[in-house]
């Protein structure tokens, strides 16, 4: 599939998902929602701003072990992390400035207001569900691969940074270079 929402973004993509679109009440069965995948990582939303009436979204991270995620802030998103399967040290700055690894395991949270500097790194192969504010769910869909098929056997992320720079600017967050983690080797 394409990214016909960054080439023509009035109408949007092309692609049509399984949420419904609307708030109404509805169930996915295991491996159902609306998949990506971005680097390694499969994606998948569960439940999107436009069935939360813009308030919040929910996805699935299904991730092998590998590369820190770049650091990253969103300007108006708060994000959770609940582990469900696997290790993810999440790398966070607090209020003062001051900078966290935290190494998360089964059943761990961890949250990140709007605003705060953030990164995680998959540190044993993970299942993870996240929590954000509505809207943002959709920016793994538009940075990544969308597809069908909800598996990790997918073709490989290939990455195209003028759309992944376009993402970022529509989903309002900022990558940060050169950002030194704790525990982050």
């Amino acid at each position: 599939m394409s990214f016909e929402y960054l080439i023509d973004p009035e109408n949007g993509p092309r692609w049509k998902g399984q949420l419904p679109g609307r708030p109404v009440p509805y169930v996915l069965r295991r491996g159902e929602g609306e998949h990506a995948m971005l680097f390694t990582d499969l994606m998948t939303v569960l439940l999107s701003a436009d069935e939360t009436e813009g308030q919040f979204g929910i996805i699935t991270a299904d991730s092998p072990a590998g590369d820190i995620i770049p650091t990253h802030s969103h300007n108006a998103t708060h994000e959770t992390f609940y582990v469900l399967e696997g290790k993810v040290r999440l790398f966070f700055q607090d209020a003062d400035g001051g900078k966290h690894s935290e190494l998360l395991n089964p059943g761990d949270f961890g949250y990140v207001p709007a605003g705060f500097a953030h990164a995680y790194k998959i540190e044993e192969a993970a299942r993870l569900m996240g929590t954000l504010s509505g809207g943002f769910e959709r920016f793994f869909q538009h940075m990544g691969t969308p597809t069908d098929h909800p598996t990790t056997d997918q073709p490989p992320f290939i990455p195209d940074f003028p759309r992944m720079q376009a993402a970022a600017q529509q989903h309002h967050m900022q990558f940060m270079r050169d950002f030194e983690w704790p525990d982050a080797e």
